[in-house]
């Protein structure tokens, strides 16, 4: 499909194909898609064989993307977000085993990032989630007919609702911000951070206790990154710790937080950074509130920018908004 050696690839099955492939193929960062079946039992399986046969395939996606364009993270918020992930065998009007969900790698590398990113899904719902996470085994292409199918017949079934494919849109273009920025611009951080923002977030200095932004919010939103745009945090995590600096019990995704040991202050300690902004947020303690895992993400409000819930879906993070309650 490409000979651009940047290019990864990601196998999803979401329920019909046809819905599917339309979806993903208009996220930015996406470059190409097919349809196909796969990790089924036969050689070369047609249609009528995969709808009636027991052949065990999934109608699936193959998606190529560039990972500097959009990240597996991203593109697997996406798909969350137009399937039922605790249906078996079911998606919208569709049954049998050919519509399960699945998320398929050929990356022995994104199987950790994978399972990680299933087990958060699973803190949003009480029946266990249904996707099956599995190296791809086979894959052969569906008939000429099936691809872009919705292009050729804009009026054919579709599994997902019209509304998606907009909001899909939106939060690709958001989702690039943090993409776009590069280590060496710190002119231009200069110019659009305050010194304070500056000084924590590239000089991994600390602002005062009880005199910043958000050590007291805890209206319904999102914290992302200053520097990027880039979404860590969720209102629904965050909780009153006494330290007079906010406090999580976690990230909205642990890939997108380093951690690295900080001797600075002749004690060990745990620095918290953002993964692809490389930005210092703050520090992780283990004195959090038990019920929620023990954990306590100290961080600096320099650090953060606070997006209020009424405000997710015109800035490009509504498909954020299934993480708060």
């Amino acid at each position: 499909m490409t000979n651009n050696e940047k290019i990864k690839e990601i196998y999803l099955a979401g329920g019909c194909f046809w819905g599917t492939e339309k979806y993903l193929s208009n996220i930015k960062g996406i470059t190409a898609t097919d349809v196909g079946y796969a990790n089924g039992t036969t050689i070369n399986p047609t249609y009528e064989e995969v709808c009636h046969n027991n052949t065990g395939h999934a109608e699936t996606v193959r998606v190529f993307y560039h990972p500097d364009q959009i990240s597996l993270e991203f593109i697997l918020t996406l798909y969350y977000d137009v399937i039922d992930p605790t249906s078996i065998n079911r998606q919208g009007g569709d049954t049998g085993s050919q519509y399960r969900t699945g998320i398929y790698y050929v990356d022995s590398s994104d199987k950790e990032f994978i399972q990680k990113s299933i087990s958060a899904l699973q803190t949003k719902f009480k029946a266990p989630i249904a996707i099956e996470v599995l190296p791809l085994q086979s894959y052969y292409l569906a008939e000429e007919y099936h691809q872009k199918y919705l292009d050729k017949n804009p009026n054919g079934y579709c599994h997902i609702h019209k509304d998606k494919f907009e909001k899909a849109k939106q939060a690709t273009d958001s989702s690039l911000l943090y993409k776009n920025l590069q280590s060496n611009k710190q002119d231009l951080l200069k110019e659009a951070l305050t010194e304070l923002q500056y000084n924590v977030t590239q000089n991994s200095d600390t602002e005062a206790p009880f005199e910043n932004e958000y050590y007291d919010n805890f209206k319904a939103g999102i914290y992302v990154d200053i520097t990027t745009g880039e979404p860590l945090f969720v209102s629904d995590d965050k909780f009153e710790s006494g330290c007079g600096w906010p406090s999580f019990s976690k990230p909205i995704q642990t890939d997108l937080i380093a951690e690295l040991s900080d001797h600075s202050l002749g004690a060990k300690r745990v620095e918290v950074r953002s993964k692809n902004g490389n930005s210092h947020l703050g520090h992780v303690f283990n004195d959090g509130p038990k019920e929620t895992g023990g954990l306590r993400y100290c961080i600096n409000s320099a650090s953060l920018r606070f997006i209020p819930k009424e405000q997710m879906e015109e800035k490009g993070y509504g498909f954020l908004l299934t993480y708060i309650k």
